[in-house]
């Protein structure tokens, strides 16, 4: 139930206008913005608070008009009309160089009578550009509160709390859109027959067709003629084409633009950066550059993390009381929690980087370079949205699939997803290559960066070729093109993504700490006792890890493991990161701060020392690029199972997708260990 005390608006625009930026200004929000459709895939909200004035935001998702092509368009349309009398009205938001386009949605909005204010952004980018728009005859021809914005800058967002504060949302007294001749009896009798309050209210029931408009429940005020010539689709037509007219008239009066302004930055990056051979051989040396900071730059702060624990771990030995507590803490926690807060440099610059290509305008560029390669395979444009997105996290990956309108494409979608590189991959990917890759260069380049580049690159192979044998399985439901708007390119706001990096640096650090401390608890216990070795025991106590009921459990699904090159320990890793991922490398640290042969070492070089009964190394070459394989391929987080059921509704593709990429890490590491060793 709504708040009475608190003030509702609405935040509505077309995708890629500043929308979510806008949001973030205003709730000081730390939601990401992002240059292609389909980023917001659901309504978010935020508060702040102007004057003593709490107001609620809520951020719908971007649409070109109430016409709903996808779900988040869908989303967005019903909310709009069916939450009605909850709001007290809709911030507009209009890119300064898009306003034909964007108006076509403001004044379907204005036609239902909704109140609005009306903001224009980016108007730093439209001066650039030579184009200089009359707000106040703007304001006058549209009959509606204008105020410029630069949302980046925060310039503009102080007038916006104040309009919303003295209530400027304006609605008009008249139709900007006049019903056809030829269907304007029929609309009255609707809108009559309805009790609409307006004309447009019966031709919007009408032109959404059955999915809000249900035609059926009207056929008998229908002669024969109405019926054949009212065809949603075709009246949806009908409106853009009048309205288009109408916006352009408007737009001839209001804006002027400089003659002969020269080429800008934009499209002159875009020669090389769009280029088919060009773009691609540019993407590829960016994601190398990247993966080299990965492991360059993060050196430093994962030495001092690394020696911090340490410390922590050898403080905890000393002081605290010998017995189970001071093994607990020094041996299990502390390494456990350390193995995996070690890594969160790397993620932290992989994002970083990332949050710059997207905020530059780059990642866009990826996108419509992306969709030339996708369509082979069985997957539409819009597709590379979310497998773009799995580099980051599965998860919102997989929910940024109902952008697809195809049915098919979008399954698809989601059923290999999954196989791209997420941030939890990354400490796994790390700590092996680590183990197993030298620290030689080529052309400065090193080569764990190249291995690190591969292990991505082959993620997004595999989900390609997945694609391509499973739309063979999939019934065809037609097909979907991308459109898209490339934005200009803009300077990124470093600081701002630092700040973002911050934060989910530490959600990571809270999200997998708290798994991996029950983890490392339970992994420590299993490993403090064992069976009982004397007659009036009733379990062992401080064993060798060997005899420990640890032990026993890994040693059991050896044979299971054992082709694929691992000792019990990588299968009790295995095994505990079905939780998630990046769990393997904190059991692993936590299994081996427990042995008391070498409590100095640090626990990767007892990764690299360690071997197994018959004199063999249990991290060699071949047995590392086993597990790189295993994890590349594995279906491996639980949540991730739980969101593509939510979206597939299906155990059968849930199913699937479990038994196809297990099944397929399995068969690869086994075939990959056998041949290398």
């Amino acid at each position: 139930m709504q708040d009475t005390q608190k003030k509702q608006v609405l935040l509505v625009g077309n995708p890629n206008v500043g929308k979510s930026t806008v949001f973030n200004a205003l709730s000081n929000k730390k939601q990401k913005t992002g240059n292609y459709a389909g980023v917001t895939v659901a309504s978010h909200s935020g508060n702040y608070t102007y004057k003593n004035e709490e107001v609620e935001i809520i951020d719908l998702p971007g649409s070109y008009s109430l016409y709903p092509s996808s779900e988040d368009e869908a989303i967005f349309s019903k909310y709009l009309i069916d939450n009605q009398k909850d709001y007290a009205g809709v911030i507009y938001i209009l890119e300064a160089l898009s306003l034909k386009r964007g108006l076509l949605l403001f004044q379907q909005i204005q036609d239902l009578g909704i109140p609005m204010i009306l903001v224009v952004n980016q108007i730093d980018q439209a001066e650039r550009r030579g184009i200089d728009i009359d707000i106040q005859k703007f304001s006058e021809a549209l009959g509606i509160k204008i105020i410029q914005t630069n949302a980046k800058e925060y310039l503009g967002i102080d007038e916006i709390k104040e309009a919303v504060f003295q209530n400027e949302f304006l609605k008009i007294d008249h139709l900007s859109f006049e019903t056809p001749t030829e269907h304007k009896d029929f609309i009255q009798k609707l809108a009559a027959h309805k009790g609409f309050d307006s004309e447009y209210k019966a031709w919007l029931s009408l032109s959404l067709g059955t999915d809000l408009g249900r035609i059926d429940s009207i056929t008998g005020l229908m002669n024969e003629p109405d019926a054949k010539s009212l065809v949603p689709k075709r009246l949806q037509v009908q409106e853009t084409v009048r309205r288009y007219q109408k916006v352009d008239k408007v737009l001839s009066n209001v804006i002027t633009k400089k003659p002969q302004f020269k080429e800008l930055l934009t499209e002159k990056l875009d020669k090389v950066l769009v280029h088919k051979f060009w773009g691609y051989v540019v993407f590829l040396f960016i994601l190398l550059i990247i993966f080299q900071c990965v492991f360059f730059l993060a050196a430093y702060p994962m030495d001092g993390i690394d020696w911090l624990f340490g410390e922590l771990g050898a403080f905890a030995s000393e002081y605290l009381p010998e017995g189970p507590v001071n093994s607990l803490i020094s041996n299990g926690i502390i390494p456990g929690v350390g193995g995996i807060v070690i890594f969160a440099p790397q993620i932290g610059i992989l994002l970083y980087f990332l949050y710059l290509l997207e905020d530059s305008g780059y990642m866009a560029r990826v996108v419509f370079l992306m969709d030339r390669l996708l369509r082979p395979f069985g997957l539409n444009g819009k597709s590379i949205v979310p497998l773009v997105s799995g580099t980051a996290c599965a998860i919102p990956a997989v929910i940024s699939t109902r952008n697809i309108e195809n049915l098919r494409e979008r399954l698809l979608t989601i059923l290999v997803t999954p196989f791209m590189t997420c941030s939890a991959r990354l400490p796994v990917y790390s700590i092996i290559i680590g183990l197993i890759i030298s620290d030689k260069t080529f052309f400065g380049i090193q080569y764990k960066a190249l291995v690190l580049m591969g292990m991505y690159l082959l993620g997004f192979a595999v989900a390609l070729l997945s694609a391509a044998i499973l739309k063979g399985f999939i019934k065809d439901k037609g097909k979907t093109y991308l459109v898209m708007d490339l934005p200009t390119y803009k300077k990124p706001l470093f600081l701002y993504d630092f700040k973002m990096v911050l934060g989910k640096v530490w959600d990571f650090i809270t999200g997998a700490g708290k798994i991996i401390f029950i983890v490392s608890i339970i992994i420590w216990f299993l490993s403090y006792f064992g069976p009982k070795q004397q007659p009036d025991q009733l379990v062992a106590t401080n064993v060798e890890l060997d005899h420990s009921y640890l032990a026993k459990m890994g040693k059991g699904i050896e044979p299971v493991i054992a082709p694929l090159g691992y000792d019990w320990k990588m299968g009790v890793g295995i095994l505990t990161s079905f939780v998630a991922r990046e769990v393997f490398v904190g059991t692993m640290s936590t299994l081996y701060s427990l042995d008391d042969d070498a409590p100095e070492v640090k626990v990767i070089d007892k990764m690299r020392r360690d071997i197994k009964p018959n004199g063999e190394k249990v991290f060699s070459f071949a047995t590392g690029v086993s597990v790189l394989l295993f994890y590349a391929f594995a279906m491996q987080c639980i949540s991730t199972l739980a969101v593509v059921y939510r979206e597939t509704k299906s155990w059968k593709w849930t199913g699937l997708q479990v038994a196809m990429m297990t099944g397929l890490a399995y068969f690869v590491s086994m075939i990959a260990y056998q041949i290398l060793k």
